[in-house]
């Protein structure tokens, strides 16, 4: 940079803003990781932040863990102690020192025992040990409950005390386990065979607990063996697994018919308040009663309604009430008849008419004759009769006898009288004769 002169000028940093640019390049260059080390100068204040170093044989590291003092007062953290850190390199501006902003820390091994329970959880899983559908309901109110657990343990004597004082009379039978170091799992899981082995005794229990309290990844690992995950799994008595804190999860929790948070939890789950539970019964008990007095109110009053019903008071007069509907129904009856036949008979008279208006005997009325020859069928032409033939002509009123002749003449062999009464087949029959298509001929002219 130049001045006005010309001269160029020279950049100055405060200790601010080289601390700054330091911070801006470390902070922004690396992503989180892990690193292991020796724990050195610890300090844990008040203020819930832990302060220490991270060292080896040839160099260390200041660290600061903000709000971690729980999480290493848990895993049991103190100086000499080998453990692996996460976080990010960041800077402290007041004194200019990068340090290691930790995130989370674990004992040394503590991530292959991590990969292990991963494992194992993925390949039990697979297998069906966890599935929800093989789960056994826990008891509402159990009479005797199977403790697998430390005999010297908080675990057992927090259980106790929960169970115990909601309802004093329960019946608790303990199999004292280790619940860490090696071999722990093996005596856990004979604690959970051992009464399974007592189903149709006296002594059956009708739950088994399997429980301790909090530690460290290592020291609840017994409950993360297969050994004891498949013994929890093959029980036909319903197991609750209840270890460490709320916060911690083992394969036993997987494997068990129901997870509890603490040893406390269990006891709360599986056991019901004596007093809460008689107040519940009293409660139960007078609704019942209630409820039966009621139903008896209102059956009785349904029964006194019934017994001063005129069909219970006087049976006769019920019977005659019946008797009078019946003669109402039967003269509907009759009356519904009675117009069915009117109508019916009023339908007839009318087709009736129709058919005298379209029969043929009334046209005879009008001087017409039906004609009809010796095998009774109708001549509708004078081209279909035979000089000589006898033909019957209906009247209204009778028949006569007609005889067939040509020009008049009477045949040899007829009399007079018989052509008298005769008809003539003209030869103009075929086109203008008087005769009918049906039939019909004017008996004059």
């Amino acid at each position: 940079m130049e001045n006005s002169t010309g001269e160029t000028k020279e950049k100055i940093f405060s200790v601010s803003e080289l601390n700054g640019i330091v911070r801006e390049v470390l902070e922004g260059s690396l992503l989180p990781f892990w690193v292991s080390g020796e724990v050195g100068n610890l300090t844990i204040h008040r203020s819930g932040h832990v302060y220490m170093t991270l060292k080896d044989s040839s160099s260390q590291i200041k660290a600061v863990f903000f709000s971690g003092a729980q999480q290493c007062l848990k895993l049991g953290l103190k100086e000499g102690m080998q453990i692996e850190a996460y976080g990010k390199l960041s800077v402290y501006m007041a004194r200019g020192e990068y340090q290691l902003a930790v995130r989370s820390l674990r004992p040394v091994g503590i991530g292959d025992l991590q990969k292990e329970f991963e494992e194992l959880k993925k390949r039990l899983a697979a297998e069906g040990l966890f599935d929800p559908a093989r789960k056994k309901p826990m008891p509402f109110l159990p009479t005797r409950i199977g403790l697998v657990t430390s005999a010297d343990g908080a675990a057992l004597h927090d259980f106790l005390k929960i169970s115990l004082n909601r309802f004093p009379t329960l019946e608790i039978r303990i199999f004292p386990a280790m619940v860490q170091g090696k071999g722990a799992e093996k005596t856990l899981a004979s604690g959970v065979n051992f009464f399974n082995k007592r189903i149709g005794y006296a002594d059956e229990v009708d739950v088994i607990v399997v429980t301790r309290g909090g530690g460290s990844l290592e020291d609840l690992w017994p409950f993360n063996e297969e050994v004891l995950a498949r013994a929890i799994a093959a029980s036909t008595i319903p197991v609750v697994s209840a270890v460490g804190h709320e916060i911690d999860f083992t394969i036993s929790d997987f494997a068990a018919d129901l997870r509890a948070p603490t040893p406390s939890g269990a006891a709360e789950i599986l056991v019901p308040e004596k007093d809460a539970l008689m107040e519940t019964i009293k409660n139960l008990d007078r609704r019942g009663a209630n409820a039966i007095t009621l139903l008896y109110q209102q059956a009785k009053s349904s029964l006194d309604t019934l017994l001063s019903s005129p069909a219970l008071e006087e049976p006769a007069y019920f019977v005659m009430e019946k008797s009078r509907y019946v003669d109402d129904l039967e003269s509907r009856l009759a009356l519904l008849l009675d117009r069915k036949m009117e109508y019916e008979k009023s339908v007839l008279e009318r087709q009736k008419e129709k058919l005298s208006v379209l029969s043929p005997y009334n046209v005879l009325k009008r001087g017409y004759a039906l004609l009809t020859d010796e095998k009774g069928h109708p001549v509708t032409s004078a081209e279909k009769v035979s000089p000589g033939e006898i033909l019957t002509g209906r009247l209204a009123q009778g028949e006569l006898s007609l005889l067939v002749t040509e020009d008049g003449k009477t045949p040899p062999g007829r009399t007079a009288s018989m052509k008298k009464n005769s008809v003539k087949k003209k030869k103009s029959l075929s086109g203008d004769d008087k005769s009918s298509d049906d039939g019909f001929l004017p008996l004059f002219s």
